[in-house]
């Protein structure tokens, strides 16, 4: 027995302080050499923080671009979708209740038009990012409030969209977070 007991506890102690340490340390250093040095890509306006590159955020004000809705709230602690499929009596109620809100927000677009990533979560609860699409049917709404021609809007959507990694995988995207940002320069500027 002794044979069997010596050798399982100094595995242990190896496995330990190998998974324990010695590997989050290279992690931690390899996350150095990432963007934002392992701390996340932040978003800075004058100084100041204002999000995380690749955290969805909520936005409902009027004056600017909507996200995409988020089934836990946009708390980044607890990732998650809503778990119901697509004819779950609950998450159809959700879906026509997002709905609705837009309409009333965009009376000028119609219902058929409205993009799905409006109105349904993503599977992260998280995701930061529209298709150009979902941020182009909101010009209509932003230009009236902010008193900014559509072309202008669309001008800036067209400058913050990122095509397809290498131009091969997955759509065009834009940052819901940098176009607002983005939005609020151009007040700044006078345009």
């Amino acid at each position: 027995m002794k044979t069997h007991i010596s050798p399982a506890i100094r595995l242990t102690l190896v496995m330990l302080v190998l998974l324990a340490v010695i590997y989050p340390l290279l992690v931690a250093g390899i996350a150095r050499f990432a963007p934002g040095g392992g701390k996340g890509e932040t978003v800075l306006v004058n100084g100041k923080v204002v999000g995380y590159q690749l955290i969805g955020q909520q936005f409902t004000e009027d004056r600017y671009f909507n996200s995409r809705p988020s089934a836990v709230d946009y708390n980044a602690a607890g990732s998650a979708g809503s778990n119901k499929g697509p004819s779950n009596p609950d998450y159809l109620k959700t879906v026509q209740a997002r709905i609705d809100t837009f309409l009333v927000h965009n009376p000028e677009v119609q219902k058929a038009a409205i993009p799905a990533e409006l109105v349904t979560a993503s599977g992260s609860g998280l995701d930061p990012d529209l298709s150009p699409a979902a941020a182009k049917i909101q010009l209509a709404r932003i230009a009236k409030v902010r008193g900014i021609s559509v072309e202008k809007l669309n001008q800036l959507v067209d400058s913050q969209t990122e095509g397809p990694l290498l131009g091969l995988f997955g759509p065009a995207k834009v940052n819901v977070l940098r176009l607002n940002v983005g939005l609020d320069e151009l007040r700044t500027r006078g345009l």
